[in-house]
């Protein structure tokens, strides 16, 4: 038995199976958004597709071109869905029927020779059982998480660009209307601009956002200073409570925060909103900050002391040029809290031409306003901040990690 569960042949089963029945469910799902038609796919007939197309490709030592393994799995699936892995509808439909099979074999060739690159003839030893499985669990992981995260919002942006009429006829179908051409199908983006006052959200968003990161860095950068430099009594205990604050949750704060800033008439404005976001930031900020300029070399900035630098241009020559990477995760990361902040800008802000995103998008969510619109606004809340992270995740990742002495 032992030696039937460390042969090649299993492996490739278990590959297979999986891999069969995640490329149906994949290619199910494109299909389904396609032709905006509900499937129920055979899982069990994908599964011992895959399962039977691996197990002949790794007996005969060979995994073959990816056209081979394509034509192989949907031709195993068919045959053991008596020709109708998608259903009698989709099966009916002819080009969406071979569309959706395409995808299915393509999705399922690929991801079997991927994992199975490599595999070892014979007996597997326990390292090339662990190496396998953990690829295994790898690209289910990838494939979970990736649905989980792309289906949302690929669904909001294709309900964005659906039609009031459409999407009341057929909410499961998320077909573009290409026919209409490129002003009918950003009709709801237009009129997110032209009629709800977009524009004035988004500015007032980069702005506060903008604020936030000024007036977070002009404190933690030297708070962090100082923790990291400097000697006073309560040092160790600062340090280590620093992230407290951070700790106690923003419901917490919102109500006395709402009865203070309204005697003080501060609250239907900006400055009530500057006082809570770096309130929030700050102490995540200062933490990071002080790791980073800890291991920063101290002898250059003991050699600036020495030619009569005072310790504000010490700071501003020597420490803040050596920490660009360091401030740039932090700009980044705070800029991202502040765009996204929903609970103090939906209490604080009352007057429309002071709403951010998140607030303006709260106020689409009513009856009088279709549903597309409101997918619209969530859209072009997610892509700024989502594309400024992509290009920025680089310097995110190196702000984080860098720092240390090598000795």
């Amino acid at each position: 038995m032992a030696a039937v569960l460390r042969h090649r042949l299993f492996a490739a089963a278990l590959v297979g199976a999986f891999v069969g029945g995640g490329a149906l469910l994949v290619s199910s799902l494109i299909v389904a958004f396609a032709i905006g038609a509900a499937i129920t796919p055979p899982l069990l007939s994908a599964i011992a597709a895959g399962a039977f197309v691996a197990v002949v490709t790794a007996a005969v030592r060979n995994f073959g071109a990816l056209l081979v393994l394509t034509l192989a799995h949907i031709a195993a699936l068919s045959v053991l869905s008596f020709g109708k892995p998608f259903g009698e509808s989709l099966a009916q439909s002819g080009a969406a029927h071979w569309f959706a099979l395409l995808v299915y074999g393509i999705t399922a060739a690929a991801a079997c020779r991927a994992v199975l690159a490599g595999l070892p003839h014979g007996l597997l030893n326990r390292r090339d059982m662990e190496h396998h499985f953990i690829r295994l669990l790898w690209a289910g992981g990838f494939l979970f998480f990736g649905l989980m995260v792309t289906a949302p919002f690929l669904i909001m942006l294709l309900t964005s660009l659906k039609s009031q009429q459409s999407l009341l006829q057929n909410p499961l179908d998320f077909s573009l209307p290409l026919d209409k051409g490129a002003s009918g199908l950003f009709r709801s983006y237009l009129e997110l601009f032209e009629d709800y006052h977009f524009g004035v959200f988004l500015a007032n968003t980069a702005l506060v956002s903008a604020a936030t990161v000024l007036l977070t860095l002009m404190f933690s950068v030297p708070g962090a200073y100082a923790v990291a430099r400097l000697r006073f009594r309560g040092k160790k205990a600062l340090a280590r409570s620093v992230l407290l604050i951070y700790m106690v949750p923003a419901i917490v704060l919102v109500i006395p925060l709402y009865a203070l800033f309204s005697s003080l008439g501060i609250r239907n404005s900006y400055w009530g909103l500057l006082i809570a976001y770096p309130a929030t930031t700050i102490p995540v900020a200062l933490y990071m900050l002080q790791g980073y300029f800890r291991e920063l070399p101290s002898e250059l900035e003991e050699a600036g002391l020495v030619d009569g630098l005072s310790r504000w241009r010490v700071i501003r020559h020597i420490t803040l040029p050596l920490s660009l990477p360091a401030l740039s995760s932090v700009s980044l990361y705070v800029f991202m809290i502040a765009w996204n902040e929903f609970l103090f800008a939906f209490m604080f802000l009352d007057d429309p031409k002071l709403f951010t995103l998140s607030r303006g998008i709260v106020s689409l969510n009513s009856s009088e306003v279709p549903r597309q619109h409101l997918m619209a606004g969530a859209v072009i809340a997610t892509v700024p901040i989502l594309v400024l992270f992509l290009t920025m995740e680089r310097f995110l990742v190196r702000g984080l990690t860098a720092g240390g002495v090598k000795g």
